[in-house]
C-alpha cells in the first residue's frame, strides 16, 4: 500500500508560479513512476507530467511543456511540480499518482492517488 499527500496549491495571478509537492510513503522501491494529473470542473482528468523514479526520465503533456517541471527528491520520496507562467486554463484540482514500473499517461494505469490540491489562476 502506498499513501500520497499533496500540498502547495493555492490562488495565483496569471503569469505567476506555484510549486506542488507530493510525499509518498508506504511500500515503495525504486521501480516506480509518479505523475501529476489535473481535473477542471466538467472536464475529464488529464495527464500533466510524470517522472520515473529510477533514472529520472520525465514526460510532459504538450499543454505544459516549457512551463512546468517535474522533479523528485529521492531521499525524501517527494515529487514536485514547479509551475511557471500559469494561465487561467491551468485552473484545476491537481492530483498526484503512483504506479509501479514505467511512466504512463492514462489515469487508469495508476494504482494510487492523492487527495488533490486546488490550483486557481486568476486573469
Amino acid at each position: 500500500q502506498v499513501q500520497l499527500v499533496e500540498s502547495g496549491g493555492g490562488l495565483v495571478q496569471a503569469g505567476g508560479s506555484l510549486r506542488l509537492s507530493c510525499a509518498a510513503s508506504g511500500r515503495t522501491s525504486s521501480n516506480y513512476a509518479m505523475g501529476w494529473f489535473r481535473q477542471a470542473p466538467r472536464k475529464e482528468r488529464e495527464f500533466v507530467a510524470a517522472v520515473r523514479w529510477s533514472g529520472g526520465s520525465t514526460y510532459y503533456a504538450d499543454s505544459v511543456k516549457g512551463r512546468f517541471t517535474i522533479s523528485r527528491d529521492n531521499a525524501k520520496n517527494i515529487v514536485y511540480l514547479q509551475m511557471n507562467s500559469l494561465e487561467p486554463e491551468d485552473t484545476a484540482v491537481y492530483y498526484c499518482a503512483f504506479r509501479w514500473r514505467s511512466i504512463a499517461t492514462l489515469s487508469r494505469e495508476y494504482d494510487y492517488w492523492g487527495q488533490g490540491t486546488q490550483v486557481t489562476v486568476s486573469s
